[in-house]
């Protein structure tokens, strides 16, 4: 019976699923509690995680029993995988598991984002009626949606949002003009600065990485088209966050979502305050209740696999 430890939330059925075949530490605030993490993951033979738990350092120099480590996600920046592979260590992250649920999110971004009026509420609410200022919302159809990383989030994006009637254009470092998925999505591919100029719509899907880190800086966010807006599901150090709030402030860009940011938890963020036409969310783009379901039966499903 193998140790299986569980640093942060997990669907119970999978965990229950684990807890039928070995011994399970369900316990989703211990990465809050680095001397207690240390010393769990010292017994463990998995470890299951999300993004916040740092699996590098000492975390990783105390896995030495560890055989595998799941993530209940895809990105890997907070897995030092190169150091895993090192010990002998497995990572199995939740590929596709998220793909609709952070799709969803870009494309209702995107819409209410353009047509600026859903966060009207409290002002109607109060007796205002902003009626003239909220009739210049724009339509999502017809618009141009730009992706920087065409994988299988992107793919799927461009699927959701080619229905509505926009036009797609993808740029990914990693796929050459001639890459079947783009004449198998109906989606042009362009160079990084043309989409940039030309998208009435940018959502991010590329990983933290040296040549990604500071992507969209000040110099990038002021060559975006005016008015475009800018969706970022991917991690938070490709937006400069100060800039963005330049940008939106200015009026250059028409609206921003963001979920992911460079430290978090989000501390009090002064830049962001009083920013029009801005939705922050937690770093929960990937996270319903359907895909929460899915990555964790397909964390659960291969590590129970592992140890057979």
């Amino acid at each position: 019976m193998a140790r299986i430890v569980i640093t942060e939330f997990m669907d119970e059925r999978a965990v229950a699923r684990l807890h039928a075949a070995h011994d399970v530490l369900y316990a989703p605030q211990l990465v809050d509690d680095a001397p207690r993490l240390r010393a769990e993951a010292a017994g463990a033979d998995v470890l299951v995680v999300r993004n916040r738990t740092q699996v590098r350092g000492e975390l990783l120099a105390a896995l030495q029993r560890c055989r595998v480590v799941g993530r209940l996600g895809v990105g890997l920046d907070n897995i030092d995988v190169a150091g895993c592979e090192a010990r002998g260590l497995r990572v199995i992250p939740a590929t596709g598991a998220n793909a609709l649920s952070v799709a969803e999110y870009v494309i209702t971004s995107a819409l209410v984002l353009l047509r600026g009026a859903y966060l009207a509420t409290p002002a109607v609410a109060a007796g205002q009626w902003p009626r003239a200022a909220l009739s210049n919302g724009r339509e999502i159809a017809g618009k141009t949606l730009g992706l920087i990383g065409f994988g299988a989030i992107g793919q799927l994006t461009s699927k959701l949002a080619r229905a509505l009637g926009m036009q797609v254009i993808a740029f990914d470092a990693m796929m050459d003009q001639g890459h079947p998925a783009y004449a198998e999505h109906g989606v042009r591919c362009t160079a990084l600065d043309e989409l940039v100029g030309s998208a009435d719509v940018i959502s991010l899907h590329v990983p933290l990485l040296d040549g990604t880190r500071g992507l969209f800086d000040a110099a990038r966010l002021a060559a975006m088209k005016r008015g475009a807006v800018l969706v970022n599901t991917a991690r938070g150090s490709i937006v400069d966050e100060a800039a963005l709030a330049t940008a939106l402030r200015s009026g250059h860009l028409g609206g921003a979502a963001i979920d992911v940011f460079g430290s978090e938890p989000l501390a009090a963020a002064a830049h962001f305050v009083g920013c029009p036409n801005l939705l922050l969310t937690p770093h929960i783009a990937g996270v319903t209740a359907e895909a929460n379901d899915r990555v964790s039966s397909l964390i659960a499903d291969k590590v129970l696999e592992f140890l057979k």
